[in-house]
């Protein structure tokens, strides 16, 4: 097994290709990290597995570099919001996948791409128009691409710059693992319990009031993990045989599964995009927080736990090949 990584550090450039041509994407400095994992017997130079992570800028540093340089001004206190609503673990559940998979099938190769945009700022699995202006959620509904206390215009620049560039590599990454005949999982970390405020400018106090000791519990407790899979008319986007392997294969280890129980894949999302131009081809994975970190801190920076990581990815990596081995995918 080799692992290639191609990733850039916040700051540093990248010496991988341009986000146009017909190779696979490299790593964009500041944007993404891609990581490719091969089997020892790997020939093909399309990977078999995709698997995205775009809320994957999940250190304090990444939150800091970025508002650095940018101007604002910016609500007080806005690393809490960071803080509580990045994936953590994820980016390391989805190294360990990559291990396991070609571990176990030497002739696979998979790729990581890994988003070092903070969601903070502007939110990487959002189908986001530069031309529109930034908005605000109401509770229930979905976050938006770019929350309006982002105000200045050059600030706005910088990051619809590095949207677009993340979004560019991505999608040729999707186009080329999928249009192989391959796989793509979203993976994605989620807060233990649903607590529905609305996304603007009071965020944060709305947020500190939400994880109060005496209400926090109050909120309903997510499923251990929620498999994204129809849209908000009920459509099956992801195949149905996965979903059932993924399902069972959890149950079998005592986790609490359901599916798309905590939100649709809804068209404003860049999910959305990708499961409906490769119907049967993508599945996003959300994976309870708590599970994934050694403990969870909502105002802090939280750490992930890896023997917790490597005993998701395990289990990820079962499903997925009890399903190839089905004929389900090249």
């Amino acid at each position: 097994m080799e692992f290639t990584d191609s990733a850039s550090r916040v700051g540093e450039s990248s010496t991988g290709s341009s986000p146009g041509g017909d190779e696979f994407p490299s790593a964009i400095a500041e944007v993404c990290e891609i990581t490719h994992v091969r089997g020892d017997d790997a020939a093909a130079s399309i990977p078999d597995l995709l698997i995205e992570v775009p809320h994957g800028a999940t250190r304090a540093q990444h939150f800091q570099t970025l508002r650095d340089q940018l101007r604002g001004p910016f609500p007080e206190g806005l690393i809490d919001f960071f803080f509580v609503n990045t994936d953590v673990g994820a980016p390391e559940a989805a190294l360990l996948l990559a291990a396991h998979v070609t571990r176990a099938e030497p002739q696979r190769s998979v790729a990581v791409i890994r988003s070092l945009i903070p969601r903070t700022f502007i939110d990487c699995n959002r189908v986001v128009d530069v031309e529109a202006l930034p908005t605000v959620s109401v509770p229930g509904g979905v976050t938006p691409g770019v929350v309006r206390y982002v105000t200045d215009p050059a600030d706005l620049r910088l990051l619809y710059q590095r949207y677009s560039a993340y979004r560019a590599a991505v999608t040729r990454a999707f186009e080329q693992v999928c249009g192989a005949g391959g796989t793509a999982l979203m993976l994605h970390s989620y807060a233990p319990r649903s607590v529905d405020v609305a996304v603007d400018e009071n965020i944060v106090a709305a947020l500190r009031a939400a994880y109060r000791p005496e209400v926090e519990p109050t909120w309903p407790l997510r499923a251990e993990v929620d498999f994204i899979t129809r849209t908000p008319d009920g459509t099956l986007l992801a195949d149905a045989a996965l979903v059932q392997t993924m399902r069972a294969v959890f149950a079998a280890a005592g986790l609490s599964t359901q599916e798309s129980g905590e939100y649709p894949l809804h068209p404003s999302t860049l999910a959305w995009t990708f499961a409906s131009r490769w119907p049967r081809q993508t599945l996003l994975v959300e994976l309870r927080r708590d599970l994934l970190v050694r403990s969870f801190t909502p105002f802090s920076e939280m750490d992930s736990d890896p023997g917790k990581c490597d005993l998701l990815a395990a289990l990820l990596g079962t499903a997925l090949r009890t399903w190839w081995a089905a004929g389900a995918a090249r």
